[in-house]
C-alpha cells in the first residue's frame, strides 16, 4: 500500500460541485485532494461528473446542433436563405459533442493543475477515522490512501430505472444512451416529460423521430408556473411532440422487434406505444452506494441521501456533502453554490446558499426558466400578490429574430412590491433569468426592474415590460 498522504480537504467527486469545492478551497490556501473515477473512452480521467460527461454539456451540444438543423430545414427560408437540400450527419454531430465534452474535461484538469490541487483518478471511499481525520481509499493503480480532517462528498446522482426494466443503453436508454443514439430512430418513446425527457425528446424530434412522451403526473411541468407551463405545452405540441399526461405504466416488453410500452391513459383505458428506442427519464438517485459511509458513521436516509444541515454539514464532524447527494434541487449550479459555501466555511469564512434564488432552466425551444415562487404557490399560501406579463410577440428583438413564442412574467408582493418570482418561456430564457436572480438576491421590487434602463432592441426588454405590467403600465402592449 502506498504511503498515506495528508491534506486539509479531500473532495470525493469531480462534478460541478466537487471540482468547484476543490478550486475554492485551494484558492483559500488549503491543501486539497480531489478523487474521481469518471473515465473517457480511452480509460483516462474525465472529471466533470454527469453534467460534463453525460448530462448538461453534451445535451446542450446536441440541442444546439439539432436546432441548427431544424432552422436550416424549416425556418431559414423566412429570412430569404435558400437551401436546396438539408441532411444530418449524426456521426459527425456526435463527434462534435464528444469534442465539446473532452474540452471541458481537459479544462477541469487544467484548473486542478493551476490551483495546485492533487487529483487522484479512481473511486474514493471512506476507510476509517484516523488521528488526522478520515482515511480515504482510492481504487487506483497505486491503491492510494489519503487522509484529511475535512471531507466533502460530491458524488452526484445516477438515472433512476423503471422498476423491472434495466438500462441496456442500446434500446432502453438513460440520459447516457440517449445522447449517443447512432442513427435517428423512426419512433422514439420517452417515459417522463420532465427536463431530460423534454430536452432529449426535442433533439431527436428535430432530427426526424416521431416522439411520444408518457408522463405519470396529471399536470405538465407542475414545478413551473401554470401559465408558463400551458404556453410551453402549446408550443411543444405544435412542434410535433406527442405528450400524454396522467398515464400509468403497466409494463414494457423488449422483444427482438419493436419495444412495446403498455399503459393506462388518463381515462384509465389500456393503451400501447410501440417504439424503436425508449428513453426512461423518471428522476435520479443519489450516487452514495460505494462511499462506505458506515466506516466513519455516515448514515443515509431511506432514499440514499446524506442528511445535512443548512450549511451542508453532516452529523459526522468534518464531513460535508453537497449537490445531488443532499436535499434540494438536483442542479449543477446549486451544487456549485454549495461547493463555494462549504469551502469558505471550512476556511473560517461565512459561506451562504439561498435555495430560494436558485434558477431552473429547460433548454428546449422555446426555453423555459424561472426563479422564486409561482402564481399557484402564492394563491395556495394566501399571500397577496400582483402579476405582470409581457409577450415576446410584442418585443422588437424577438420579431427581428423570428422567434416570438412565449412570454415573461413577474409576480410581486401586493404590499411591498418585492419580487417573489420571475418566469419566462421564450427565446434565450436561460440568459434572461440571471437578471431576475440578481434582482431577487437584492430584494428588488418590480419598480426597481422597471426603472432600470434596458438596451433597445433586446429580449431583456420583455422582463422590464413585465415589471411595468405589474402596475398596469406596460409601454408596448
Amino acid at each position: 500500500m502506498a504511503a498515506e498522504t495528508l491534506f486539509d480537504v479531500a473532495v470525493i467527486g469531480a462534478g460541478p460541485g466537487g471540482y468547484t469545492a476543490a478550486i475554492r478551497a485551494a484558492q483559500l490556501g488549503l491543501r486539497v485532494a480531489c478523487v474521481d473515477d469518471w473515465r473517457n473512452d480511452k480509460g483516462g480521467p474525465a472529471p466533470g461528473g454527469t453534467c460534463t460527461n453525460i448530462g448538461c454539456i453534451p445535451s446542450k451540444a446536441l440541442l444546439h446542433s439539432s436546432e441548427n438543423f431544424e432552422n436550416a430545414k424549416r425556418h431559414f427560408g423566412d429570412h430569404g436563405i435558400r437551401i436546396e437540400s438539408v441532411a444530418i450527419d449524426v456521426e459527425k454531430m456526435l463527434a462534435r459533442k464528444a469534442t465539446v465534452v473532452r474540452q471541458n474535461n481537459e479544462g477541469i484538469l487544467y484548473l486542478f493543475k493551476k490551483n495546485k490541487i492533487t487529483f487522484f483518478h479512481g473511486q474514493g471511499r471512506f476507510e476509517a477515522r484516523s488521528p488526522d481525520g478520515y482515511r480515504i481509499a482510492v481504487a487506483d493503480a497505486a491503491n492510494t490512501v489519503l487522509s484529511a480532517p475535512h471531507v466533502i462528498v460530491a458524488t452526484g446522482s445516477v438515472a433512476r430505472p423503471l422498476p423491472g426494466l434495466a438500462f441496456d443503453e442500446t434500446r432502453v436508454l438513460s440520459n447516457d444512451g440517449a445522447l449517443a443514439i447512432p442513427q435517428v430512430p423512426r419512433r422514439l418513446g420517452v417515459i417522463g416529460a420532465g427536463v431530460v425527457g423534454l430536452e432529449l425528446g426535442s433533439v431527436w424530434r428535430r432530427l426526424g423521430s416521431e416522439v411520444t412522451l408518457l408522463e405519470a403526473l396529471p399536470a405538465f411541468l407542475p414545478a413551473a408556473d401554470e401559465q408558463i407551463a400551458r404556453e410551453a405545452l402549446k408550443q411543444f405540441t405544435r412542434q410535433g411532440l406527442k405528450i400524454q399526461l396522467g398515464v400509468d405504466i403497466e409494463g414494457v416488453d423488449v422483444p427482438a422487434g419493436a419495444i412495446k410500452v403498455r399503459y393506462l391513459d388518463s381515462n384509465k383505458e389500456a393503451q400501447a406505444l410501440e417504439c424503436d428506442k425508449l428513453i426512461v427519464s423518471i428522476g435520479r438517485l443519489p450516487n452514495t452506494e460505494g462511499l462506505n459511509g458506515p466506516a466513519v458513521g455516515l448514515k443515509l436516509d431511506d432514499r440514499g441521501f446524506i442528511e445535512v444541515d443548512a450549511n451542508c454539514r453532516t452529523a459526522v464532524p468534518g464531513v460535508w456533502a453537497i449537490g445531488d447527494v443532499v436535499r434540494g434541487p438536483m442542479l449543477a449550479h446549486k451544487a456549485e453554490e454549495e461547493a463555494v459555501a462549504v469551502a469558505e466555511t471550512i476556511a473560517g469564512q461565512h459561506g451562504h446558499v439561498d435555495l430560494d434564488t436558485i434558477p431552473w432552466v429547460i433548454y428546449t425551444a422555446p426555453e423555459i426558466a424561472w426563479v422564486g415562487r409561482t402564481e399557484q404557490q402564492l394563491k395556495a399560501s394566501g399571500q397577496p400578490y400582483r402579476a405582470g406579463t409581457f409577450p415576446f410577440a410584442a418585443n422588437g428583438r424577438a420579431r427581428a429574430m423570428g422567434d416570438t413564442a412565449g412570454l415573461a412574467k413577474i409576480v410581486a408582493d401586493a404590499q411591498t412590491d418585492r419580487v417573489l418570482g420571475v418566469h419566462v418561456v421564450g427565446p434565450m430564457a436561460s440568459e434572461l433569468i440571471a437578471e431576475a436572480v440578481l434582482a431577487m438576491a437584492f430584494n428588488a421590487s418590480s419598480e426597481d426592474i422597471a426603472r432600470v434602463c434596458h438596451a433597445h432592441p433586446t429580449l431583456s426588454e420583455a422582463t422590464r415590460e413585465a415589471a411595468l405590467a405589474v402596475e398596469g403600465r406596460a409601454l408596448n402592449i
